[in-house]
């Protein structure tokens, strides 16, 4: 684009862009002080952008300004099978829809490479003392996922760009982290920062290695697939000073929680953070992953770390190319991107973390940044001195699940060397995992397997019950699988306080499994602890979790590993070759696009997993009146996803239970929330069917707001479940409306959160603040997010759910406008709101209907242009 810019990457043949000297050219020296987001961004501005348009865009960056939107082009896409499932689905869809209105279907591609890991869909049936857990498990994957899979498949050749890492092989985060991203790419001759979207909030992650890595909506990945870019204004870009160093004993898990806790109390939503200082420098690649997979935790958007020695390490021992690793070093150094050169970086807001604080820490329940010290569990009443069951009964707090889960932990090999260290240590006092525990171990990579057994101590977690049940993402996004049907009626009848410890990133209610009333998140090793302890009644820092042979209590700093035999083992056990001999095959399977199959799909008209989209038709098809509209919920603060569209197990007497019975799917083989997200028959069905909503339409007698998947249908104020209240609607043809509060969309970026309530007929959803994700999605499904003013609630305007609404206003990139409330006794009142359609981009993608919508209509004007 740029030519001026374009010159030899010295001691290379390769080219690049220079965005130094861009900077310079309109700010003499400016670059320097650049932080290292807005130095990508500066790249990535000029090896892309129109030239005429080229400085008001990299002026955004330079003065700190915006009042102006601009473009950014991702290097890759990648996704995780339930969301990059879904945008295949809907692109197979558009396909559809533009062979009827007379356009060529196979021209509809991914034009950005895509890259597909099926990481999502695997349950924990069988648990990790249980014999060929994991070939059992899998077994159970491809059965109940046969018309997922076979669509799946079909993709590998219908669509261009698109590569496809089947089940079984890891989760998508730590193949990116450990594999994928080359953090500099090559492409035609030139080298660039490599940059991504990721069909999920934990993409991040790869921030670790020094590439902006960000989760997006599915909607929102789909049009960056098809080529267009992703518009922004400049973000807040914060500098997290991190001082000191951890104390011995303490892991990379206890530091992220306790930094997740502080970054939230910082408001640092919708920020891009990055790390820097001596405490920054120290840290591994390990830890620094830990830390940036656990970005939507602390809301914010990106959480960087520069490239520097650490950096060169870690693509060193997963088994990088030697000549890719000296790329990443030489370009870093030359571009400007290497630690030495982002010590002159400033910032508009620096926060300071001191590592040295840091304790053995927990987050629970319910909130990942609802952090927990391990030393303050009796005080904070989770610990509590009960009296013994009776023999053979479940205790109060039982731990009916314990899992060693998600690519936050187990892409750290020092947490998960001391996992099985402890459990040597354990094995060695004769210490028992409690029967009632369902045990397992999930790694994100075999990488983890191979390196456990290199160091003799899988064996060891094993024999505690923390077998390899998959490689895969389970417990933390749901798939937790069944209990023991004799744990579960105890659970019933005696309404058993029972709950969940797991190395993972949620634990919203409701989340882990349907039992565990709440979760707490933990370090590997400590979810070890927590599995012999059976109970979270217990202080895991002082009580005994067993006794040795001569009655002396044993407690958890009797089989805890010092971190000089972490390390060592670490250095001894973890393999360049490891990875190697894990990536290189799994890589190696290329499929060509050709003609051999049909660019339109063949719907199988009896799947509940895959259904042609509705998103062209009827009034999916039609434009938004915002009149006349009736409130579908009243909702507080902190609304997750997974109070908007769950992902966990279907339950019988469900409504998608109960339609999934209907078309003759026998209740085993029910599966998740999640992987029925291909079909928009079932997907609508778990709108808001959360058990733990609480709709505050919806109250007792005495007022108080009563918890379920539940609505008051009006005006003839019936309550009854969310679905057929839905349906009510629906056959009315009722447009609907949601108020809630604050920070309304939090946690996975999942798009049948927006779909389910654009499918319902919501049209507007009124808050007082939103995740960015779920905002960006909403947007990419036709509804309108608007925001009350500072002060302004729904409980200052006394709402209780009888009224209607209408908007008016120009829709316009923040517009203030007007939300009329129509109360039932006729009266009216004005309510200010403001416009959170945030840039020309996403005006233009609401206006035409959402994000599908305005691609077909492009897509067919190109076609007879």
């Amino acid at each position: 684009m740029n030519e001026k810019y374009r010159k030899q990457l010295p001691g290379t043949s390769l080219m690049y862009y220079d965005a130094r000297q861009a900077v310079n050219d309109i700010e003499p020296g400016a670059y320097d002080k650049l932080p290292y987001s807005s130095r990508i961004f500066a790249e990535n501005l000029v090896r892309r952008c129109a030239p005429a348009e080229l400085t008001d865009a990299l002026s955004q960056l330079i003065y700190r300004k915006r009042d102006l939107d601009f473009p950014w082009f991702p290097a890759r896409v990648v996704c995780h099978d339930i969301l990059g499932q879904t945008a295949l689905v809907d692109l197979a869809g558009l396909r559809d829809a533009i062979a009827e209105k007379g356009g060529d279907p196979a021209k509809v591609n991914p034009v950005v490479p895509t890259q597909l890991i099926v990481d999502h869909s695997l349950a924990v049936e069988h648990a990790g003392f249980e014999k060929d857990a994991f070939e059992k498990n899998r077994a159970i994957e491809d059965r109940r996922n046969d018309d997922r899979f076979h669509f799946i498949n079909w993709t590998k050749t219908a669509f261009k760009n698109v590569d496809v890492i089947p089940p079984g092989n890891g989760i998508m985060h730590q193949i990116n982290l450990e594999k994928m991203s080359p953090v500099v790419q090559v492409r035609d001759g030139v080298a660039f920062a490599d940059t991504c979207v990721g069909t999920d909030s934990h993409t991040p992650m790869v921030d670790a290695l020094g590439v902006i890595s960000v989760g997006v909506g599915g909607l929102e990945a789909e049009s960056v697939m098809l080529g267009r870019a992703s518009y922004m204004r400049l973000p807040d870009i914060i500098g997290v000073e991190l001082k000191g160093k951890l104390k011995p004993g303490i892991t990379g898990t206890d530091l992220v929680l306790a930094l997740t806790e502080f970054l939230r109390k910082e408001r640092v939503v919708g920020a891009y953070l990055e790390f820097y200082g001596e405490g920054a420098d120290a840290l591994t690649v390990g830890d620094r992953a830990t830390i940036s997979n656990m970005t939507p935790e602390y809301g914010a958007t990106a959480a960087m770390f520069y490239i520097d020695g650490q950096t060169i390490d870690y693509l060193k021992l997963t088994g990088r190319d030697d000549e890719q690793v000296k790329l990443v070093e030489h370009f870093a150094k030359e571009t400007g991107l290497w630690s030495d050169a982002l010590r002159t970086a400033e910032y508009e807001r620096v926060l300071s973390f001191d590592l040295s604080k840091v304790e053995r820490n927990l987050a629970g329940p319910s909130n990942p940044h609802a952090l927990l010290p391990a030393n303050e569990l009796a005080q904070r009443g989770i610990a509590k001195h009960m009296d013994a069951p009776e023999d053979g009964l479940m205790p109060d707090g039982a731990c009916i699940i314990a899992a060693i889960t998600s690519c936050t932990n187990t892409s750290n090999p020092r947490n998960m060397i001391a996992a099985g260290l402890i459990a040597r240590n354990a094995n060695k006092l004769g210490l028992t995992r409690k029967p009632w525990v369902k045990s397992s171990l999930a790694p994100g990579s075999k990488t983890v397997k191979m390196y456990l057994e290199e160091a003799n101590l899988l064996p060891e977690l094993e024999q505690l019950g923390f077998g390899v049940v998959a490689f895969a993402c389970t417990t933390c996004n749901g798939m937790s699988g069944a209990l023991d049907p004799k744990i579960q009626q105890e659970i019933i009848d005696r309404d058993l306080y029972s709950t969940a410890v797991l190395s993972g990133n949620r634990n919203f209610d409701g989340r882990i499994h349907p039992y565990a009333k709440q979760a707490f998140l933990a370090s590997p090793p400590l979810v070890v602890a927590y599995a012999i302890a059976g109970t979270i009644r217990f202080d895991i820092e002082k009580d005994p979790l067993g006794f040795d042979a001569e009655g002396k209590p044993i407690t958890l700093k009797d089989i805890w590993p010092n971190d000089e035999e972490i390390d060592a083992i670490v250095k001894a056990s973890v393999k360049p070759e490891q990875f190697r001999k894990v990536y290189d095959p799994m890589f190696s399977l290329s499929v060509d696009y050709g003609e051999q199959n049909n660019p339109l799909y063949d719907w199988r008209p009896m799947s509940t997993y895959i259904r042609r989209p509705p998103y062209w038709e009827g009034k999916m098809a039609a434009a938004n009146t915002l009149k006349g509209l009736r409130p579908l919920a009243l909702l507080g603060d902190n609304i997750t996803t997974d109070h908007l569209s769950p992902s966990n197990a279907i339950l019988a007497d469900s409504a998608a239970g109960e339609y999934l019975a209907i078309m003759g799917v026998p209740e085993e083989d029910f599966n998740s929330y999640a992987t029925h997200r291909g079909d928009h028959l079932t997907a609508q069905r778990a709108t808001f069917a959360n058990p733990k909503l609480f709709n505050e339409m919806v109250r007792d007698e005495n007022g108080e707001v009563i918890q379920g998947s539940l609505a008051r249908v009006e005006p003839e104020g019936k309550v009854m479940r969310m679905w057929e209240a839905i349906e009510t609607y629906m056959e009315r043809k009722q447009p609907l409306i949601i108020v809630a509060g604050a920070d309304y969309g939090q946690g996975s970026s999942r798009d049948w959160a927006a779909k389910g309530v654009r499918l319902a007929g919501v049209e507007c959803i009124v808050a007082e603040g939103f995740e960015r994700i779920h905002r960006t999605n909403l947007i990419g499904m036709g509804v309108l997010p608007l925001e009350f003013e500072p002060g302004t609630t729904r409980k200052t305007l006394l709402l209780d759910g009888t009224e209607t609404y209408d908007v008016k206003g120009e829709i316009a990139p923040g517009a203030a406008m007007t939300l009329i409330v129509h109360r039932a006794n006729g009266d009216s009142v004005e309510v200010p709101v403001k416009c959170r359609l945030d840039t020309f981009e996403e005006v233009s993608i609401y206006s035409a209907g959402g994000v599908l919508q305005r691609f077909a209509q492009d897509f067919l004007e190109a076609e007879v242009g």
